[in-house]
């Protein structure tokens, strides 16, 4: 594989694990704030 290749691959990856981080924080905030409805109720 061409270091070019491989330079690819490495940007790929790390955009696919700013996405997956991404909807990590958003579930998290999506509980977070389901939990704070609940507790008022």
């Amino acid at each position: 594989m061409t270091p070019e290749e491989e330079a690819e691959l490495a940007r790929r990856r790390k955009q696919r694990n700013y996405v997956l981080g991404g909807i990590l924080i958003a579930l998290a905030v999506l509980f977070y704030a389901i939990t704070i409805v609940r507790m008022k109720i």
